[in-house]
């Protein structure tokens, strides 16, 4: 979304057939003309003040190439279900697998797009951990504690739920792809998580009542 963009205006708006979610949020960066990006998925929605404290930071701290803060998870009704367990990572802890970043939350420098993008298509659900690696490969991440920025809505038909099982194994696509090793902490996590996925869905689940 282009973040110079005059309040309560949107500078371009399209809807027509294309390659899948990522082909689609490449499509609007392509039109982007603003210094920071970001995107937010139909389903979740921005906390007041979030974008203008997220310029803000970006402004204020050059040397930074995204920042990111706290997210709730909502539920189909948008009421607050539970929090996402954001932490401050680097390029290293994401290749360990420890992500910690909301999607929802993340503002980048629109330079380190033109520098690392676009999201990879062949991607169905780490496109953005890959492209946050790539960011975290070139200048730093900022997580600010203690302010929820946006809301992460879980329900049965949404990607969270009902694909979850292809999150990690396109992330260790990453991983082989930029020279990691079968001894490394995201392959072990990735085979616990196989494990103890039913369990996890399970879960998330009952968060949502089904």
């Amino acid at each position: 979304m282009p973040l110079g963009m005059q309040k309560h205006c949107i500078n371009w708006w399209v809807s027509e057939n294309d390659k899948g979610q990522t082909d689609a949020i490449n499509k609007g960066f392509r039109r982007a003309t603003g210094d920071i990006f970001a995107w937010l998925n139909s389903d979740d929605t921005y906390e007041p003040r979030t974008v203008s404290t997220a310029v803000k930071y970006l402004i204020e701290h050059p040397e930074v190439g995204m920042v990111y803060s706290d997210c709730n998870f909502i539920n189909e009704d948008g009421h607050v279900i539970g929090q996402f367990p954001a932490a401050q990572t680097d390029y290293r802890r994401l290749r360990q697998g420890y992500v910690h970043i909301p999607q929802q939350t993340a503002f980048f420098q629109a330079d380190l797009w033109k520098q690392v993008g676009p999201l990879d298509p062949s991607f169905y659900f780490a496109m953005d951990y890959d492209l946050w690696t790539r960011i975290a490969s070139r200048a730093g991440l900022k997580y600010l504690y203690g302010q929820t920025w946006a809301n992460f809505r879980l329900h049965t038909s949404g990607k969270t739920i009902a694909a979850d099982d292809r999150c990690w194994p396109e992330m260790i696509r990453v991983h082989y792809r930029d020279g990691g090793g079968f001894l490394s902490p995201i392959v072990a996590k990735y085979y616990i998580r196989k494990l103890i996925a039913p369990l996890w869905n399970r879960r998330r689940r009952t968060r949502l009542g089904v």
